[in-house]
């Protein structure tokens, strides 16, 4: 994946490279207590409700093959919004970038990728599997809503990086 960049910092920090960014999107960003600052990562998903406004929920999420993913149950809000308007935003604070990405999330349904997904969540702790075009478990986080769990693919168009360590700065990414 290509990106053009726009440097943001206004004070003279160079540009933020996006072969560190990609490492870190590309990363195990581990959500369980005391994975990452302040006590874990937490990844906030924001979509659009029906009256325009903004709808933030935290999500469980990760990395597969490539591309990002969350699950979430079909009569949650979340899932109620991306279905009408596949745009949304993540973010998630690492070390060492506060990341920001903007696009759309569409909803997986092929096996393959459904069992990609899984299987990753069960490396990850979390015993999903596929069950039809969704993931079952035995639990899952209160804001995903009773199983069945649909799984979203996120496509990021633009992702910002936001430097939380040295040396800092502030960049925008254009993807192709």
């Amino acid at each position: 994946m290509n990106a053009k960049s726009k440097n943001l910092d206004g004070y003279g920090t160079p540009p933020i490279e996006w072969e560190r960014v990609r490492d870190v999107l590309t990363s195990d960003i581990p959500q369980g207590p005391d994975a990452g600052g302040p006590n874990r990562h937490t990844i906030w998903l924001t979509t659009i409700n029906p009256d325009g406004s903004p709808h933030v929920t935290p999500v469980g999420g990760g990395h597969v093959n490539g591309a990002w993913y969350f699950t979430s149950g079909p009569g949650t809000r979340k899932s109620r919004n991306l279905d009408a308007d596949p745009r949304c935003v993540v973010s998630v604070a690492t070390h060492p970038f506060d990341l920001v990405l903007e696009g759309s999330a569409a909803r997986v349904t092929g096996t393959d990728e459904l069992r990609s997904v899984a299987d990753e969540y069960n490396r990850d702790g979390w015993p999903a599997h596929v069950d039809g075009d969704a993931l079952t478990a035995e639990y899952s986080a209160p804001s995903a809503g009773p199983p069945p769990w649909h799984v979203y693919r996120i496509t990021p168009a633009t992702v910002f990086a936001f430097g939380t360590a040295e040396p800092y700065g502030a960049t925008r990414f254009d993807l192709m």
